[in-house]
């Protein structure tokens, strides 16, 4: 749909962002999630690239926020999706950004109200494998007839002997469709090697988001014990003075 307020979805997600705001000491957005998010909670919309961001991308680290602590400078982040945000759009409104892609955009970015909300717009959580089987899934779909696009190789992600061979199964896709090439097309993708660049850093970031959450937890604890401390002062100090 052109907007994602249009979405069926859309009243039951505005929901639970809302509790969110209120309940949690953090949430993660991530890709769609993130840009239904900011469109929700700031009228932030997303913006069509002409081509999809499809692979795994170089990420510079712009901040030392506790989501960062002991991220290389550079890493790695698969991303896939034809949308984003401008930053300005983002920092306009309160938005710190967190990373960005090396050669151009947003990757982490995080806004604080009583809860700290942090947004992917890539996907940190994604397997081995999962490029690749979206590259193979979009392949078919055209070679069935089923899109009239054919899918962009993943940056970043296949061999170079991998890319070579689906470039000449794309040519012949693209000169005739046949569903002959369905199982050519498998083949390469399932027999290719692929290396997790992304792992460590994903794992280094959902540990700093965990012990954000356990920080906040201890200074909400400390607060209320302190209040409580307090109305037992106020209480002793008053029963004091009535007698």
């Amino acid at each position: 749909m052109a907007s994602l307020r249009d979405e069926p979805y859309w009243e039951d997600f505005t929901r639970v962002l809302e509790w969110a705001r209120t309940n949690t000491h953090s949430a993660l957005w991530s890709c769609l999630a993130a840009h239904a998010a900011i469109l929700h909670m700031d009228g932030i919309n997303r913006r069509k690239s002409e081509e999809k961001n499809f692979g795994v991308f170089d990420c510079a680290r712009v901040s030392n926020h506790p989501v960062t602590l002991g991220l290389p400078s550079l890493f790695q982040v698969p991303h896939s999706r034809w949308n984003g945000v401008a930053e300005e759009d983002l920092t306009a409104r309160g938005y710190s950004i967190l990373s960005r892609i090396a050669d151009d955009g947003i990757d982490m970015f995080v806004k604080q109200e009583k809860s700290l909300f942090v947004f992917f717009q890539g996907h940190l959580e994604y397997e081995t494998d999962t490029l690749m089987r979206e590259y193979r899934r979009d392949a078919q779909r055209y070679v069935k007839g089923e899109t009239s696009t054919y899918p962009l190789l993943p940056r970043g992600y296949f061999r170079r002997e991998t890319e070579v061979a689906l470039t000449a199964l794309q040519e012949s896709a693209l000169s005739c469709r046949g569903t002959e090439l369905l199982s050519s097309i498998a083949a390469v993708a399932d027999e290719t090697e692929i290396r997790n660049t992304w792992q460590s850093s994903a794992s280094r970031i959902y540990t700093n988001w965990l012990e954000c959450i356990c920080a906040r937890k201890r200074e909400s604890a400390g607060e209320h014990q302190s209040t409580a401390e307090n109305a037992e002062d106020r209480g002793a100090s008053l029963v004091r003075h009535a007698s």
